[in-house]
C-alpha cells in the first residue's frame, strides 16, 4: 500500500524553516550592502602581503582592541600614517611625544600616553625579532593561525582581542586564517537574531568574503543603529 504524502505540522515546520533561512539571508544581504567594508579599507590600508600594509594593520588592530569607538581607532590609524609612522622603523625612531601628538590628532586621547609607549616598544620588537616584517612572524608560526595568534600577543598591548582583530582582517591575504568570524562578529550575529555559528553564517552570506562579512557583523555588535537599520531594511 502506498503511503500518502505527509502534510500538516511537519510540512508547516519545513515551510517555516525555509522562510526563516530566507529572512536571515535578507538580513545578511542588507547588512553587507550597507556596512560590508573592512576596517583596513576604512583606515585607508590597501592590504597586501607586504611589510608596510601588514604593519599598518597591526597598529590598527592594536588601536581597535581598546575600549574606544571604532571610528576613533580608524581615524587615529590614519593620523599615524599621515604623520609618517607607517612602518616599524619610523615608529621606533619617532620620539614618544611625536607618537602622543599623532594619537591625539586622531582623537585617541584616553589611552594616548600608554599607547605611545606600547607602539614604540612593539616596533622595536618587530625590528629586533622579525626584521620589521610580519611575514617572518608568519613563517615562525609555520603558517598556522593558532600560533600566529599566540605570537601576535607578544606585542605590548596586543591581547587576545587585538590578535583576533588582526587575523580577522588579514585573512584576505593569509589564507590559513580564513574563514574567520571571531567572537565579536558572532556577537553581532546574535544581536541581529542570526545564528551564532560560523558555518551557517557563511552559508547565508553566499559569495561574500569572510573578512567583509566579519567586519559588517562587528559593526552590528558595537552600533545599535546598524542592527536596527539592517533588520528594518530586511
Amino acid at each position: 500500500m502506498t503511503e500518502a504524502p505527509r502534510t500538516g505540522a511537519a510540512a508547516s515546520r519545513r515551510t517555516a524553516g525555509s522562510a526563516s533561512v530566507r529572512g536571515d539571508a535578507r538580513v545578511v544581504r542588507e547588512l553587507v550592502a550597507a556596512h560590508g567594508r573592512t576596517f583596513a579599507e576604512e583606515a585607508g590600508i590597501r592590504l597586501k602581503d607586504t611589510p608596510q600594509p601588514l604593519y599598518r594593520l597591526l597598529v590598527l588592530a592594536h588601536l581597535l582592541s581598546a575600549r574606544i569607538r571604532g571610528s576613533v581607532a580608524v581615524s587615529t590609524a590614519r593620523a599615524l600614517s599621515e604623520a609618517g609612522l607607517r612602518d616599524p622603523r619610523r615608529m621606533a625612531d619617532a620620539d614618544w611625544q611625536e607618537r602622543v601628538d599623532a594619537l591625539g590628532r586622531g582623537g585617541y586621547r584616553r589611552y594616548d600616553e600608554r599607547t605611545a609607549t606600547q607602539l614604540g616598544e612593539g616596533a622595536e620588537l618587530l625590528l629586533d625579532r622579525w626584521h620589521g616584517d610580519l611575514r617572518r612572524l608568519r613563517g615562525e608560526a609555520d603558517g598556522t593561525a593558532a600560533e600566529e595568534r599566540r605570537l601576535l600577543q607578544e606585542f605590548p598591548g596586543m591581547g587576545p582581542a587585538g590578535a583576533d582583530i588582526f587575523l580577522r582582517e588579514v585573512q584576505r591575504v593569509w589564507p590559513e586564517a580564513a574563514p574567520r568570524l571571531d567572537r565579536k562578529a558572532l556577537e553581532g550575529a546574535g544581536r541581529l537574531g542570526l545564528p551564532e555559528n560560523q558555518d551557517r553564517l557563511l552559508g547565508l552570506a553566499g559569495r561574500t568574503e569572510p573578512a567583509v562579512l566579519a567586519a559588517a557583523l562587528v559593526r552590528a555588535a558595537v552600533e545599535k543603529d546598524i542592527t536596527r537599520d539592517s533588520l528594518t531594511a530586511a
